[in-house]
């Protein structure tokens, strides 16, 4: 196998032909930054963080397909994976991913020792995260944690503190989580009872759109708290009534648990993103 073919195998492997993982991560990241940063964040800061969430994203991606290896061979939508299919090796799946995750830790060492501390806690969530869906009820509120990690860390990289608006924009990136990923899982719902793996599409069974829409809901709530908190005004809030829209054509799509509509309303939440990511630049920018 030539150079070329080994790093397309490695493109599939990181997932990075499918950028909706990075999107869905790189805006919390966003929002965290710009507020931190009043609007006006450093491009050092800017750049540091766009690149160590692709990084990280695409170091997780390894890890999971690794922690799955026994679990995609079965199901038909991930046996042809890298790793599955036997292209690429289990050492070198892992190799991969370690040598990702050192490339974004490196990149945060011009930033405080704060953020060096942090970064810990965040690679520790984003390798344990896919072991998850093993024991835990609802996997997705842990990835909203790992997902969301780049948040805490914005203000830190910034402020050299983590405020307690930063938390509650966690928070808020938890239930976001909790809502998209359960539109995912509703896709591979047979699939995971089949194989015994556990998901909050199947923790909240019958009631699984009636919880999507809740978490929705908390999340905007949740964000109007850190508009509050932060002092940002009627743009932003704008912002948050377009996201709200965008939820309740992701109820549309849902409401009937098609396949192929809950995949469709989990690629549409990199507009839910955008454009509470689009309410907080107008907000600063009209400041």
């Amino acid at each position: 196998m030539n150079l070329t073919e080994r790093l397309h195998l490695y493109l599939q492997l990181t997932r990075l032909h499918r950028p909706i993982g990075i999107l869905l991560l790189l805006w919390p990241t966003l929002w965290g930054v710009w507020i931190a940063g009043n609007g006006h964040p450093s491009l050092l800061i800017v750049f540091i963080f766009t690149l160590g969430t692709v990084l990280m994203r695409s170091s997780g991606c390894a890890v999971n397909d690794y922690a799955d290896r026994h679990i995609d061979k079965h199901v038909e939508r991930t046996k042809d994976r890298p790793l599955t299919s036997g292209k690429v090796s289990e050492r070198e799946t892992l190799w991969l991913a370690v040598v990702l995750a050192l490339i974004s830790f490196a990149l945060i060492l011009p930033l405080n020792p704060l953020t060096w501390l942090m970064s810990f806690p965040a690679a520790f969530l984003a390798a344990s995260y896919p072991f998850t869906k093993r024991f835990f009820a609802i996997p997705q509120a842990y990835l909203g944690i790992a997902f969301g990690f780049g948040i805490p860390m914005a203000f830190a990289a910034q402020l050299g503190e983590v405020p307690a608006v930063a938390w509650v924009l966690l928070l808020a990136n938890i239930f976001w989580s909790i809502a998209y990923d359960t539109e995912y899982a509703m896709v591979d719902r047979d699939d995971d009872i089949h194989l015994g793996i556990h998901s909050s599409a199947l923790f909240f069974g019958k009631y699984d759109v009636i919880a999507v829409m809740i978490c929705y809901t908390l999340t905007l709530l949740l964000l109007a708290v850190v508009g509050l908190m932060a002092g940002l005004g009627l743009v932003y809030f704008a912002g948050l009534i377009v996201a709200e829209s965008i939820a309740l054509y992701h109820y549309k799509l849902i409401r009937d648990r098609s396949r192929e509509k809950c995949f469709a309303a989990f690629l549409h939440n990199n507009w839910f993103g955008a454009a509470v990511f689009a309410g907080l630049v107008g907000n600063y920018w009209m400041q």
